[in-house]
Protein backbone atom coordinates (compact mmCIF):
# COMPACT_ATOMS: atom_id res chain seq x y z
CA UNK A 1 0.00 0.00 0.00
CA UNK A 2 1.39 3.43 -0.93
CA UNK A 3 1.99 5.93 1.89
CA UNK A 4 -1.23 8.24 2.13
CA UNK A 5 -1.67 11.42 -0.29
CA UNK A 6 -4.27 14.47 -0.72
CA UNK A 7 -5.91 12.75 -3.05
CA UNK A 8 -6.04 9.45 -0.98
CA UNK A 9 -9.85 9.87 0.54
CA UNK A 10 -10.44 5.92 1.71
CA UNK A 11 -7.39 3.64 2.91
CA UNK A 12 -7.98 0.05 4.35
CA UNK A 13 -5.25 -1.36 5.78
CA UNK A 14 -5.43 -5.29 6.79
CA UNK A 15 -8.77 -5.03 7.94
CA UNK A 16 -10.80 -7.41 9.94
CA UNK A 17 -14.16 -7.41 11.48
CA UNK A 18 -15.47 -10.25 13.63
CA UNK A 19 -18.91 -10.78 15.23
CA UNK A 20 -19.71 -12.70 18.10
CA UNK A 21 -22.84 -14.14 18.02
CA UNK A 22 -23.49 -16.33 21.32
CA UNK A 23 -20.21 -18.47 21.24
CA UNK A 24 -19.47 -18.34 17.47
CA UNK A 25 -17.67 -15.82 15.55
CA UNK A 26 -18.35 -14.57 12.34
CA UNK A 27 -15.41 -13.16 10.30
CA UNK A 28 -17.28 -10.87 8.04
CA UNK A 29 -13.69 -8.87 6.90
CA UNK A 30 -10.48 -11.04 7.11
CA UNK A 31 -7.14 -8.80 6.17
CA UNK A 32 -9.30 -6.30 3.99
CA UNK A 33 -6.59 -3.84 2.20
CA UNK A 34 -8.32 -0.64 0.00
CA UNK A 35 -7.38 2.33 -1.45
CA UNK A 36 -10.06 4.49 -3.03
CA UNK A 37 -8.85 8.15 -4.31
CA UNK A 38 -10.55 11.30 -5.10
CA UNK A 39 -13.31 11.46 -7.55
CA UNK A 40 -12.99 7.44 -7.94
CA UNK A 41 -16.31 5.60 -8.11
CA UNK A 42 -16.28 2.10 -7.23
CA UNK A 43 -18.91 -0.53 -7.49
CA UNK A 44 -18.45 -3.49 -4.67
CA UNK A 45 -20.23 -7.12 -5.82
CA UNK A 46 -20.50 -10.37 -4.64
CA UNK A 47 -22.83 -12.67 -3.35
CA UNK A 48 -24.46 -12.44 0.03
CA UNK A 49 -22.58 -12.29 3.43
CA UNK A 50 -19.33 -11.59 1.24
CA UNK A 51 -18.57 -8.46 3.20
CA UNK A 52 -19.63 -5.97 0.92
CA UNK A 53 -22.42 -4.10 3.66
CA UNK A 54 -19.72 -4.62 6.47
CA UNK A 55 -16.85 -2.80 4.61
CA UNK A 56 -19.75 0.05 3.45
CA UNK A 57 -20.07 0.34 7.53
CA UNK A 58 -16.66 0.32 8.32
CA UNK A 59 -15.93 2.94 5.98
CA UNK A 60 -19.17 5.05 7.21
CA UNK A 61 -17.80 4.95 11.14
CA UNK A 62 -21.23 2.62 11.44
CA UNK A 63 -19.47 -0.38 12.55
CA UNK A 64 -15.71 -0.33 14.15
CA UNK A 65 -13.14 -2.80 12.96
CA UNK A 66 -11.51 -5.62 15.19
CA UNK A 67 -7.91 -5.35 13.77
CA UNK A 68 -6.95 -2.92 11.30
CA UNK A 69 -6.98 0.29 10.36
CA UNK A 70 -9.01 2.82 8.47
CA UNK A 71 -8.36 6.16 7.46
CA UNK A 72 -11.30 8.69 5.33
CA UNK A 73 -10.49 11.79 3.72
CA UNK A 74 -6.94 11.98 5.92
CA UNK A 75 -8.37 11.02 8.94
CA UNK A 76 -7.26 7.90 11.01
CA UNK A 77 -10.61 6.75 12.16
CA UNK A 78 -10.32 3.44 13.42
CA UNK A 79 -10.18 4.62 17.25
CA UNK A 80 -12.14 8.09 17.12
CA UNK A 81 -14.64 8.43 19.77
CA UNK A 82 -18.03 8.09 19.16
CA UNK A 83 -19.30 11.56 19.70
CA UNK A 84 -16.57 12.98 17.33
CA UNK A 85 -16.92 10.42 15.14
CA UNK A 86 -20.76 10.97 14.39
CA UNK A 87 -19.53 14.76 13.53
CA UNK A 88 -17.00 13.42 11.28
CA UNK A 89 -19.37 11.16 9.82
CA UNK A 90 -22.07 13.74 9.52
CA UNK A 91 -19.76 16.76 7.25
CA UNK A 92 -17.73 13.89 5.31
CA UNK A 93 -19.66 11.04 4.21
CA UNK A 94 -23.36 10.97 2.66
CA UNK A 95 -25.33 7.67 2.69
CA UNK A 96 -28.33 6.40 0.39
CA UNK A 97 -29.25 3.16 1.51
CA UNK A 98 -31.87 0.62 -0.07
CA UNK A 99 -34.25 1.76 2.75
CA UNK A 100 -34.16 5.92 2.28
CA UNK A 101 -34.88 6.03 6.03
CA UNK A 102 -36.60 9.35 5.43
CA UNK A 103 -38.62 11.02 8.35
CA UNK A 104 -42.08 10.57 7.91
CA UNK A 105 -43.46 13.43 10.14
CA UNK A 106 -41.37 16.02 8.01
CA UNK A 107 -41.55 17.47 4.23
CA UNK A 108 -39.57 16.39 1.90
CA UNK A 109 -37.78 19.86 2.24
CA UNK A 110 -36.86 19.62 5.98
CA UNK A 111 -35.64 15.41 4.96
CA UNK A 112 -33.00 17.05 2.76
CA UNK A 113 -32.27 19.92 5.12
CA UNK A 114 -31.73 17.95 8.46
CA UNK A 115 -28.26 16.97 8.09
CA UNK A 116 -27.02 20.75 7.49
CA UNK A 117 -28.61 21.65 10.52
CA UNK A 118 -27.51 18.81 13.01
CA UNK A 119 -24.45 20.49 11.83
CA UNK A 120 -25.42 23.67 13.03
CA UNK A 121 -25.51 25.47 9.75
CA UNK A 122 -27.33 28.65 9.63
CA UNK A 123 -31.05 27.99 8.58
CA UNK A 124 -31.57 30.43 5.46
CA UNK A 125 -27.97 28.79 4.24
CA UNK A 126 -29.60 25.43 4.62
CA UNK A 127 -32.74 25.98 2.89
CA UNK A 128 -31.36 27.70 0.32
CA UNK A 129 -28.74 24.29 -0.13
CA UNK A 130 -31.73 22.02 -0.15
CA UNK A 131 -33.78 23.89 -2.54
CA UNK A 132 -30.85 23.85 -5.03
CA UNK A 133 -30.24 20.06 -4.59
CA UNK A 134 -34.26 19.25 -4.92
CA UNK A 135 -34.32 21.39 -7.82
CA UNK A 136 -31.15 19.32 -9.56
CA UNK A 137 -33.64 15.91 -8.82
CA UNK A 138 -36.34 17.27 -10.46
CA UNK A 139 -38.58 17.64 -6.94
CA UNK A 140 -39.07 21.15 -6.58
CA UNK A 141 -42.49 20.92 -6.99
CA UNK A 142 -42.48 18.37 -4.52
CA UNK A 143 -40.87 20.04 -1.39
CA UNK A 144 -43.96 20.57 0.72
CA UNK A 145 -44.88 16.83 0.23
CA UNK A 146 -43.97 14.08 2.94
CA UNK A 147 -42.89 10.67 2.11
CA UNK A 148 -45.66 8.33 2.04
CA UNK A 149 -47.03 11.35 -0.56
CA UNK A 150 -43.95 10.47 -2.96
CA UNK A 151 -43.62 7.06 -5.02
CA UNK A 152 -40.25 4.62 -4.42
CA UNK A 153 -38.09 6.60 -6.96
CA UNK A 154 -39.14 10.10 -5.46
CA UNK A 155 -38.46 8.95 -2.13
CA UNK A 156 -34.98 8.14 -3.31
CA UNK A 157 -33.86 11.02 -5.60
CA UNK A 158 -34.91 12.98 -1.88
CA UNK A 159 -32.02 10.41 -0.22
CA UNK A 160 -29.82 11.24 -2.95
CA UNK A 161 -29.90 15.26 -2.42
CA UNK A 162 -29.89 14.77 1.83
CA UNK A 163 -26.61 12.46 1.01
CA UNK A 164 -25.51 15.74 -0.92
CA UNK A 165 -26.91 18.82 1.45
CA UNK A 166 -23.37 18.52 3.71
CA UNK A 167 -20.91 18.58 0.37
CA UNK A 168 -19.86 15.45 1.45
CA UNK A 169 -16.17 14.45 -0.45
CA UNK A 170 -17.72 10.99 -0.11
CA UNK A 171 -20.75 9.12 -0.97
CA UNK A 172 -21.61 5.58 0.77
CA UNK A 173 -24.31 3.83 -1.47
CA UNK A 174 -25.76 0.17 -0.58
CA UNK A 175 -28.12 -1.26 -3.09
CA UNK A 176 -29.69 2.31 -3.56
CA UNK A 177 -32.15 1.39 -6.20
CA UNK A 178 -33.17 -2.19 -4.55
CA UNK A 179 -36.51 -1.49 -3.93
CA UNK A 180 -37.39 -0.09 -7.01
CA UNK A 181 -38.50 -1.08 -10.10
CA UNK A 182 -36.33 -1.13 -13.34
CA UNK A 183 -37.09 2.08 -15.25
CA UNK A 184 -37.24 3.94 -11.75
CA UNK A 185 -34.16 1.88 -10.80
CA UNK A 186 -32.36 3.20 -14.27
CA UNK A 187 -33.53 6.83 -13.60
CA UNK A 188 -32.53 7.19 -10.60
CA UNK A 189 -28.85 5.25 -11.01
CA UNK A 190 -28.50 7.84 -13.39
CA UNK A 191 -29.17 10.41 -11.52
CA UNK A 192 -26.66 9.44 -8.28
CA UNK A 193 -23.68 8.90 -10.87
CA UNK A 194 -24.13 11.74 -12.73
CA UNK A 195 -24.59 14.51 -9.58
CA UNK A 196 -21.71 12.40 -7.98
CA UNK A 197 -19.55 13.25 -10.50
CA UNK A 198 -20.75 16.86 -11.56
CA UNK A 199 -19.60 17.08 -7.54
CA UNK A 200 -16.53 15.53 -7.79
CA UNK A 201 -17.51 12.88 -4.82
CA UNK A 202 -15.98 10.03 -4.26
CA UNK A 203 -18.18 7.07 -4.22
CA UNK A 204 -18.63 3.29 -2.93
CA UNK A 205 -21.55 1.23 -4.23
CA UNK A 206 -22.50 -1.60 -2.97
CA UNK A 207 -24.94 -3.73 -5.43
CA UNK A 208 -25.89 -7.41 -6.79
CA UNK A 209 -27.35 -5.65 -10.23
CA UNK A 210 -24.48 -6.10 -12.49
CA UNK A 211 -25.86 -3.57 -14.74
CA UNK A 212 -25.36 -0.96 -12.40
CA UNK A 213 -22.07 -2.45 -11.23
CA UNK A 214 -20.94 -1.92 -15.14
CA UNK A 215 -21.28 2.27 -14.96
CA UNK A 216 -18.90 1.83 -12.76
CA UNK A 217 -15.17 2.48 -13.88
CA UNK A 218 -13.57 0.46 -10.63
CA UNK A 219 -14.96 -2.85 -9.59
CA UNK A 220 -14.18 -4.56 -6.25
CA UNK A 221 -15.82 -8.46 -5.87
CA UNK A 222 -15.89 -9.53 -2.33
CA UNK A 223 -15.79 -13.19 -1.33
CA UNK A 224 -15.76 -14.80 2.32
CA UNK A 225 -15.24 -11.32 3.42
CA UNK A 226 -11.65 -10.66 1.56
CA UNK A 227 -11.24 -8.91 -1.80
CA UNK A 228 -11.47 -11.25 -4.57
CA UNK A 229 -10.67 -9.15 -7.13
CA UNK A 230 -9.85 -5.49 -8.37
CA UNK A 231 -10.56 -4.24 -11.35
CA UNK A 232 -10.26 -1.27 -13.44
CA UNK A 233 -12.49 0.10 -16.26
CA UNK A 234 -14.78 -2.81 -18.03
Amino acid sequence: MSEATPDLVIRLRDVSKVYKIETQEVHALVGVSLEVRRGQAVAITGRSGSGKSTLLHVVGLLDRVTTGQVAVNGTEVSDMPDQIASSFRNATIGFVFQANNLLPEFSTLENVMMPGLIAGGYKREVRLRAEELLQSVGLDHRMRHRPGELSGGEQQRVAIARALIMSPPIILADEPTGNLDKKTSETVQNMLLDLCSKHGVTMLLVTHDLSLAEKLPSLVVMEDGKIRELGGRW
